[in-house]
């Protein structure tokens, strides 16, 4: 719980009862390890994703409406973080949200017509990973100082855009680390591309890959547990940024919370009231984070996941069937370009009472055969939380066109596909419960595309397309976007995805030879 005394707020950090929280792997629930080991681990040695062994606690709801981002984010970590002191964690929060978000409100919430945005991107890099990923680096460093570990960690991270400069920007220069990011060579704006190529930091690589996401998900999936890659980093330790760690998947548990309690003050629902989330997806992190919300108490009714054209997941909450096996079509939100979810592994976990027997016999025939069935009952438990839409490409295009042109709101369009599933599920199911749709990166990461939907017209270069997009709209580019055109691009590198492994390999060994 938390006091308030002028300007000074004295944090009570309470030992929950029972046994401090642990983790277990997917794919073997006796495999047991604390959370600081979950999270400098990444990827359990089984291949399996790591999660809470027990969501026995409830937070208590009426405190959270007295508490700012900052407070709240110490509550909702100090659930999780069992083998974290209150000092470890609330220097973890401050280090990473004070001063690094637009007017410091890391989580700010907008109306619209069909409901309310919250606006995940207003930190560093102008997308919702920066939530997350301002504050894991500072969870490692904690986490290593917890197993008393002094290596170098090597960080391996795959991006459909937005992570990798989230990552890259909180992982620059941290001491005992390294990062490296591989990407989708044809897959991510113009933007997203630049950022990464003219990262900072002597501690960081970027590769580009000749394929798309899931190509860059399998192989740092493959990496960790490679012989060659292994042998390459065996006097270090090899981790992930991805949403494959949980600790990037705790962070993101706290702005649901914080939707709610504005709601609440803002008079806007009473206390208890129920709502929706809609989120767009890709590798189902964000929305796995709201799941885990509602188990916390959150009244959340229904989770609606929103896809594009690669409607994988719209599928698979409908039907029960998951089916890898279609066209990858690229879009004009391609950081939900992904055809293989890999936090979907966590929730089946979950809703199957961790059983971990059913997620191998999953994962196994999604690997084989590129397709997998869950059982009716199953199904009807992801339904009870879940519903799935998805949007063309066309419909973004109108969704961002008239949302700037009713409402002069200026969204992108992952943001765009979320608010058409918002409007779906609305008419389908008729049901007027509030809907808090996630906003999660700045239209201004996909000028051309957004310019485009406003005004029919086209740019040469995303840089051009932001001026236009700016004196069109009057709407201020990020600072962290403006300043793209004249930064060096460091950063050129492409290989073949087959050749993946080799150059991880002797990028590791390198920063094995370095570290010594």
């Amino acid at each position: 719980m938390y006091l308030k005394h002028k300007q000074c707020i004295i944090f009570l950090y309470l030992k929950q009862e029972g046994s401090p929280m642990k983790y277990i792997s997917t794919r073997n629930k006796e495999k047991i390890v604390s959370v600081s080991e979950a999270i400098i681990q990444g990827l359990a040695d089984d291949g399996g994703l790591y999660t809470p062994q027990t969501l026995d606690q409830k937070v208590d709801l009426a405190s959270t409406l007295k508490m700012s981002y900052l407070e709240l984010a110490q509550y909702i970590l100090s659930l999780f973080l069992s083998d974290f002191s209150h000092k470890q964690i609330q220097q973890c929060v401050q280090n990473a949200y004070q001063n690094s978000f637009e007017n410091n409100e890391v989580a700010p919430l907008c109306k619209y017509n069909d409901g309310w945005l919250v606006e995940l991107w207003h930190g560093p890099t102008s997308a919702f990973k920066d939530v997350a990923l301002t504050l894991l680096p500072h969870l490692l460093t904690a986490a290593y100082q917890n197993q008393n570990e002094n290596d170098l960690i090597s960080i391996l991270t795959a991006t459909s855009g937005d992570t990798g400069k989230a990552a890259i920007n909180g992982f620059a220069d941290v001491k005992n680390t390294a990062i490296t990011v591989l990407y989708p060579e044809i897959g991510v704006s113009d933007i997203q591309k630049r950022q990464m190529q003219t990262s900072l930091g002597k501690n960081v690589e970027v590769i580009a890959v000749k394929g798309n996401f899931d190509d860059c998900q399998r192989i740092v999936k493959d990496a960790m547990k490679d012989p060659v890659v292994l042998e390459a980093c065996k006097h270090m330790k090899l981790s992930s940024a991805n949403s494959i760690n949980i600790g990037r998947l705790i962070p993101q548990i706290v702005y649901y919370f914080d939707s709610y309690a504005k709601l609440v003050n803002h008079g806007d629902i009473q206390l208890g009231d129920v709502v929706n989330f809609v989120v767009p997806s890709g590798n189902f992190g964000n929305i796995l984070a709201g799941y885990l919300a509602k188990q916390l108490g959150l009244p959340i009714k229904k989770l609606v996941c929103a896809s594009n054209s690669n409607n994988v997941l719209t599928d698979f909450i409908r039907t029960g069937t998951y089916n890898a096996n279609r066209t990858f079509i690229p879009t004009i939100s391609p950081s939900m370009d992904i055809l293989v979810s890999s936090n979907l592994e966590r929730l089946l976990f979950l809703l199957s009472n961790h059983n971990d027997v059913l997620i191998n016999q999953y994962m196994a025939s999604l690997k084989n055969d590129g397709h997998y069935t869950i059982s009716d009952d199953l199904r009807q438990r992801l339904q009870e939380s879940f519903a799935a839409y998805d949007c063309s490409e066309d419909e973004c295009k109108k969704v961002i066109h008239d949302t700037f042109h009713k409402e002069h709101i200026l969204i992108d369009p992952h943001t765009a596909v979320a608010v058409h599933a918002c409007h779906a599920y609305k008419q389908e199911s008729n049901d007027n419960t509030p809907c808090i749709v996630l906003s999660t990166a700045s239209a201004y990461k996909f000028a051309k595309d957004v310019y485009t939907a406003l005004t029919g017209n086209s740019c040469k270069d995303e840089f051009e397309a932001m001026n236009a997009l700016h004196d069109y709209t009057s709407i201020a580019i990020p600072k962290n976007l403006a300043c793209l055109k004249d930064m060096e691009i460091r950063f050129t590198n492409t290989v073949k995805k087959e050749d993946a492994l080799a150059t991880i390999a002797k990028r590791l060994e390198g920063l094995q030879h370095d570290h010594n």
